[in-house]
C-alpha cells in the first residue's frame, strides 16, 4: 500500500511537473530588472547549517568584491523538511516564483534526484554540493553537476589504499540501512570485485541502536583486517568506541558521509582517532586556511566536510555567473567548461557534470588529519 501511494505521489507530482514546466518560458518570470541576482539553495531541514553558513560565507565575499555588475548576489534558501517530495516542490518555487539563476542543493541521493528532474525539465543548473549518488550522473543531464566525489570515486581511492597500499585481503565493510550509505556500499563491492579484489564481508546495523555487540562479534569471527564504515557520523562513532573498548585492532577506514558536521559535535576529529576518511580537500593550504580562519570568525566555530563543499560550490556558481551572466543557459555552459581552485582542492568537471578526479584520503593522528600519500 506503501508503495503504491509513492508512486501515486510520484506520477502525480511528475505530470503536474511536466505541465508547469512544457513551455518554461510561459510561467517563468523573464523580468530581469531585480536589484539583485539570486542563487538558490536547498538544505536537507532547518538544523542543517553547515551548507548554508558555507553558501552564505561565499555570497558575502563575492558581494564585498562587486557583486554581479554592481548588483548583489541574494542568496535564496529553502529547506526540504517535511513529507516526500517537498524538496521538488520547493525547487519549484525558487525556480519559478523567486527566478532564482541557479540552482545549489545539499540534499541526500534521493532528493537529489527528485531536484535533478525538476530543474532538467525548467533547463537550470542543479549543483549538489554533499550527494554522492553516482547515478545521480548516470542520465546524462547537462543541467546537472557536482562538486563532491560520488561514491565510486571514493571507492577507488579506499581501495587502493586497503587492498593495494595496505594489502588487507579480510575487508568488513559496515552500513546502515540509509539509501545512500547502502549505494555507498554496493559502490566499494561493485569496484573491489572489477579490480580483482576478494568481495569484504557485508554488514548492515539499524542507525539508531546503541548497542553494536552483535556486530563486532560478527567481525571478531571473520577475522577481518580492515573496516570501512559507510553511514551517519553518530553510529559510526558508537560503533568506533564499542570497537576500541573490546581492544580491537583492525584498521578503520570511512566515506566521506562519516564528516557530515550536521550530525556531529564540534572537534570532531579526536573522536576519528587513527581512522583513515576521505578527505574533503586540503584545508591546511593557504586557501583552506583562510576559510576555516573567516568561518570560525563569523560562525564560532570550524568548517567542516559540508561546509567547504558548500563554499566551492557556490564559488563556482558565482565565478560562472560573472564569466556568462545571468542567462541560465549560458551559465551551464560556462560551468561545463571551468577550472576552478575551491578550498577542496582543484575542481573540474567532466561531460556528465561528475568532478573530475580521485579524492585523497586522510588519517586522524593527534586530532589533526594528516593527508595519507598515495
Amino acid at each position: 500500500m506503501r508503495l503504491q501511494k509513492l508512486f501515486f505521489h510520484t506520477f502525480f507530482f511528475l505530470v503536474f511537473l511536466g505541465f508547469i514546466a512544457g513551455d518554461v518560458k510561459a510561467f517563468q518570470n523573464t523580468d530581469r530588472s531585480d536589484k539583485t541576482v539570486k542563487i538558490g539553495l536547498l538544505i536537507p531541514d532547518n538544523n542543517s547549517q553547515a551548507a548554508k553558513y558555507g553558501a552564505e560565507l561565499a555570497i558575502r565575499n563575492a558581494n564585498e568584491k562587486g557583486g554581479f555588475n554592481g548588483k548583489p548576489f541574494q542568496l535564496v534558501v529553502r529547506s526540504m523538511e517535511g513529507p516526500w517530495g517537498t524538496g521538488s516542490k520547493q525547487a519549484v518555487n525558487l525556480i519559478f516564483e523567486e527566478n532564482v539563476c541557479a540552482l545549489m542543493g545539499s540534499p541526500d541521493g534521493r532528493n537529489a534526484h527528485l531536484v535533478e528532474q525538476v530543474t532538467t525539465k525548467a533547463r537550470i543548473v542543479f549543483l549538489s554540493a554533499w550527494a554522492s549518488d553516482p547515478t545521480l550522473a548516470q542520465a546524462f543531464v547537462p543541467w546537472y553537476f557536482s562538486c563532491v566525489p560520488t561514491d565510486l570515486q571514493q571507492a577507488d581511492a579506499l581501495i587502493e589504499e586497503i587492498y593495494n597500499k595496505r594489502q588487507f585481503t579480510k575487508i568488513a565493510a559496515v552500513s546502515d540501512n540509509d539509501y545512500d550509505s547502502k549505494m555507498a556500499m554496493e559502490s566499494f563491492v561493485k569496484r573491489a570485485k572489477l579490480s580483482g579484489k576478494t568481495t569484504p564481508l557485508q554488514l548492515f546495523y539499524d542507525n539508531k541502536a546503541q548497542d553494536y555487540n552483535d556486530l563486532i562479534n560478527q567481525i571478531n569471527k571473520a577475522g577481518v583486517r580492515g573496516i570501512i564504515l559507510f553511514g551517519k557520523p553518530s553510529a559510526s562513532m558508537r560503533i568506533i568506541n564499542q570497537l576500541r573498548e573490546r581492544k580491537m585492532d583492525q584498521s578503520l577506514f570511512g566515506s566521506l558521509s562519516l564528516l557530515d558536521e550536521n550530525e556531529i559535535p564540534g572537534q570532531v576529529m579526536k573522536y576519528y582517532e587513527n581512522v583513515a576518511l576521505i578527505s574533503p580537500g586540503n584545508l591546511s593550504g593557504s586557501k583552506g586556511l583562510a576559510f576555516r580562519e573567516e568561518f570560525q570568525k563569523t560562525y564560532g566555530k570550524l568548517p567542516g566536510a559540508v561546509a567547504a563543499y558548500s563554499f566551492d560550490g557556490m564559488n563556482l556558481l558565482i565565478e560562472a555567473i560573472r564569466n556568462a551572466g545571468i542567462d541560465r543557459e549560458n551559465i551551464q555552459k560556462a560551468l561545463a567548461k571551468i577550472k576552478f581552485e575551491g578550498v577542496t582542492g582543484p575542481i573540474q568537471f567532466d561531460g556528465k557534470g561528475k568532478r573530475m578526479g580521485t579524492p585523497g584520503l586522510m588519517e586522524i593522528k593527534n586530532g589533526v588529519p594528516v593527508t595519507v600519500e598515495r
